[in-house]
């Protein structure tokens, strides 16, 4: 089955991650094929060339740019003629408002993958909503149950092939990252690794701190660049409200890292305190996967992935309940290690990539089939 996978790739997050995997481990569903269309080069494009995918740019696109769209649109449709793709993915309402209408019109069974919460009233989901896809994949049940705003699709929830890496000597590396943040092999650390956008929380995260800057042994790693200009703006925020919490020789801000992995292997708990719904997490599960314990909201799809197992959820904004998590977790190194030792399992029960990938797969084929029927 060869497939083309539509993104805008302007960004690196979570759609970004699914597309590097489903590039990545191939080999675990050597029935699909993935080729990869982006209309913008970057970090993206650079890594999946250097999988070895095939990565096919349509140009940059900008709605408020008609002539660019038509341009997109044109490339597009010669690349579905040269290649005779099975299926056509769009990752989230973007690229199917751009380019759903031009698969349509080429005969190709279109799936959409809704990788955000849907409301309905945003312009792009408007356009999206005008072109509709014979099957709809959501991240995780929180998602899928807002696709009714958008669709009457056959949708189907999968939740993300994850990985767990293999990066090596996990003390060795322990002790590197360490030394490279200037943070004590004995001191606890606790790492955010997420985009810098208010919903994810980081500035909660933070406030929680404040109250505990009493307690002894413990840093936090912030690791998240700035993407956008409104981003900017929210890390200085975060520098200026570490300063005035007294807690800035605490906190290090990383910036954009390409190593979360190796992050996550060198520190002790995960904390995201989410204030928006998160329509699926995949950091929680590369946090359970390295052995953290995770500290989350119960809100969106971290309330599906992080249980008493393996992490504690927390009310959105509650930063005297989040405290208080934090300070248990900081000072017992029984209860951390309790709930990191079922985060492994946790994480492969919900993500393992083969099992998730076949089942990408079958859902697949049954759209082929029936569009090859009708």
């Amino acid at each position: 089955m060869k497939l083309l996978h539509i993104s805008a790739g302007n960004l690196f997050g979570g759609i970004e991650t699914l597309l590097l995997t489903l590039a990545k481990e191939q080999s675990l569903c050597t029935q699909m094929q993935p080729h990869f269309a982006l209309c913008f080069e970057g970090r993206l494009v650079n890594e999946l060339r250097s999988l070895g995918a095939t990565v096919h740019i349509l140009g940059h696109v900008r709605v408020s740019h008609p002539w660019t769209v038509w341009r997109a649109r044109l490339q597009l449709q010669q690349l579905l003629r040269q290649e005779q793709f099975d299926v056509v993915i769009c990752h989230a309402c973007w690229p199917q408002a751009i380019f759903g209408s031009t698969v349509r019109a080429n005969h190709i069974p279109l799936v959409f993958w809704c990788h955000d919460v849907l409301n309905g009233k945003h312009p792009l989901e408007q356009l999206a909503k005008l072109v509709v896809p014979d099957l709809v994949i959501a991240n995780s049940r929180y998602t899928q149950a807002t696709v009714s705003k958008l669709y009457q699709s056959y949708n189907e929830t999968l939740y993300l092939p994850v990985v767990c890496p293999d990066i090596g000597n996990h003390t060795l590396i322990r002790h590197d990252v360490r030394i490279e943040l200037d943070t004590p092999d004995d001191a606890i650390a606790i790492i955010q690794a997420s985009r810098l956008e208010r919903w994810k929380g980081q500035n909660v995260l933070l406030a929680a701190l404040g109250q505990l800057r009493e307690v002894p042994n413990w840093i936090c790693w912030l690791a998240g660049g700035v993407q956008r200009p409104h981003e900017s703006e929210y890390l200085q925020e975060l520098e200026m409200q570490a300063q005035h919490l007294g807690i800035h020789e605490r906190v290090r801000f990383l910036g954009q890292r390409a190593d979360v992995p190796r992050l996550l292997v060198a520190a002790d708990i995960y904390c995201q305190p989410n204030i928006g719904a998160e329509p699926f997490g995949i950091a929680f599960v590369e946090a359970l996967y390295a052995g953290l314990p995770v500290i989350t909201t119960a809100i969106g799809g971290g309330a599906e992935i992080v249980n008493d197992s393996c992490g504690r959820l927390v009310t959105p904004n509650d930063i005297n309940a989040l405290s208080e998590v934090l300070s248990k977790l900081i000072v017992s190194p029984h209860e951390r290690k309790y709930l990191a030792d079922a985060g492994k399992s946790r994480a492969a029960y919900l993500c393992n990539p083969e099992r998730q990938l076949n089942q990408l797969y079958n859902l697949l084929s049954q759209v082929v089939k029936q569009k090859a029927v009708a």
